[in-house]
């Protein structure tokens, strides 16, 4: 199983669903409400996706998307923040590599796409 994971400032209720809704099929997101994990399901070449969002994630303004499955629509979390920053215009921020679970993200550089461009910051 492979995954995609992405955080998105100030998220918007129903964004991710209106910007999902055109990379997948039989989407099943409801975002309407976003101050409570969101569970959901899709599908994209002919397999099935789990999508999970997690509110406060890095601190009260960042949602974390993840997307597991696979087959998936983008190739990584980058290209992922990419065309979520196209369909948002909120800032996007993700890994820029193969980060796993335990290890110390703090002195870690992350991808940051908003009105500025793409920038490796540290995430504070």
């Amino acid at each position: 199983m492979q995954d995609l994971e992405i955080y998105i400032r100030d998220l918007e209720a129903g964004a991710v669903g209106r910007w999902l809704e055109s990379h997948l099929e039989q989407l099943v997101l409801d975002d309407s409400d976003t101050s409570s994990v969101i569970k959901g399901s899709a599908h994209f070449n002919k397999g099935q996706l789990k999508i999970t969002l997690y509110p406060q994630a890095f601190g009260r303004r960042y949602t974390s998307l993840l997307i597991e499955g696979e087959h998936l629509p983008w190739s990584s979390d980058l290209d992922c923040a990419r065309s979520a920053w196209r369909a948002m215009e909120a800032e996007v921020r993700c890994s820029p590599g193969e980060w796993k679970e335990g290890e110390p993200a703090e002195d870690e550089k992350w991808w940051r796409l908003d009105s500025r461009g793409e920038q490796l910051v540290a995430w504070n």
